[in-house]
């Protein structure tokens, strides 16, 4: 039995559609990495998180493109993380989960906001 194009293109919208609505429900389950996840992962693992991390912003940043003002959230973690190298980043968060053991189960993205972000802006305003 041969299908007709229309009909083609309305199944294949179709199974794309609950594709797509099948991925967002599952996006919404994803966790949200804490110090605690942070503290069990590799060197490797924590890099590749603050890899994503970057990405994510680079994405931000370029489709935001000239309309970004310096409110934009990521201009403003850009800023605040200026002279900063993956490796500094990694070792900073371990050391303030090192030494704020009580904090482990704050997100490691509020951390890395409140803990380096911030700071980081004030020192280049």
């Amino acid at each position: 039995m041969a299908i007709k194009p229309q009909w083609r293109m309305l199944l294949s919208m179709t199974f794309l559609s609950l594709a797509v609505m099948g991925n967002v429900a599952r996006a919404e389950g994803i966790p949200i990495v804490t110090g605690e996840q942070w503290i069990a992962s590799s060197d490797a693992e924590k890099k590749a998180y603050l890899v994503g991390i970057a990405n994510l912003l680079d994405v931000e940043r370029a489709y935001a493109g000239t309309t970004a003002g310096s409110e934009d959230i990521a201009q403003r973690f850009g800023k605040g993380m200026q002279g900063q190298t993956l490796d500094s980043v990694r070792q900073g968060l371990d050391s303030y989960y090192a030494a704020n053991p009580t904090m482990v189960r704050h997100p490691v993205i509020e951390t890395l906001w409140f803990q380096m972000v911030v700071p980081g802006l004030k020192k280049n305003p």
